[in-house]
C-alpha cells in the first residue's frame, strides 16, 4: 500500500480570494512539514517505549522525566508549566539510582516465574512454612517475590497491564 501522489496543479474554479491565492489550493511545504514532524515524534515515542521497556533499568524515571519536561516547556506561559522543575528533577536524579546488573535481574525473573506454581493457598502456606524455618535475611527476597505476588494477585488489574 503507498501514498497517493497529491495533485499540484489544481484547477482554480474562482479567484475571488482577498489573499490572491485559491481555497482549493494548499502549500505543500505545509503537508511535508506536518508529515516531518509527525513521523519524527512517531519514531520518538517508540524509541523512548523500548528504551523505558527494558534496555535501561532507570529508562522509566528518564521517560518521566522527558514528559514533564516537555509538557513544562510547552506550557510555560500557564499554570501547567510548574511541572518543568520535576521533570527536570527526574532527568537528573536517574543516573543516581544503582543500577542492577544483568544476571540479578535474570535470577530475580527465574525466582518469580519458579514460585508462581505455588498458586493455592494451601501451597503458599506449606511454602511460607518451610520458609520460615530458615534466617530472615535469607528469605528475605523470596518473601518480597511472594508478597508482590499475593499483592498483584488480590487487586483487580487491567487485562494485559502487568508489569512489563
Amino acid at each position: 500500500m503507498r501514498r497517493r501522489a497529491h495533485r499540484r496543479n489544481l484547477a482554480v474554479w474562482s479567484s475571488s480570494d482577498r489573499a490572491g491565492g485559491s481555497w482549493l489550493t494548499r502549500p505543500t511545504r505545509k503537508r511535508r512539514v506536518r508529515g516531518f514532524i509527525r513521523t519524527t515524534v512517531l519514531l520518538t515515542v517508540l524509541g523512548l517505549m523500548r528504551f523505558a521497556g527494558g534496555a535501561w533499568p532507570r529508562g522509566r524515571l528518564v521517560l518521566a522525566g522527558v514528559v514533564l519536561t516537555v509538557t513544562g516547556i510547552v506550557l510555560r506561559s500557564q499554570p501547567a508549566g510548574v511541572v518543568l522543575l520535576p521533570g527536570l528533577l527526574l532527568i537528573f536524579s536517574a543516573p543516581l539510582i544503582p543500577a542492577v546488573p544483568k544476571a540479578d535481574r535474570k535470577r530475580n525473573s527465574e525466582l518469580t516465574r519458579e514460585l508462581a506454581a505455588y498458586s493455592t493457598p494451601a501451597q503458599r502456606s506449606d511454602l511460607e512454612a518451610t520458609l520460615d524455618q530458615y534466617p530472615a535475611e535469607d528469605t528475605s527476597e523470596l518473601r518480597a517475590i511472594l508478597a508482590h505476588q499475593a499483592l498483584v494477585g488480590a487487586s483487580p488489574r487491567i487485562a494485559g497491564g502487568g508489569r512489563y
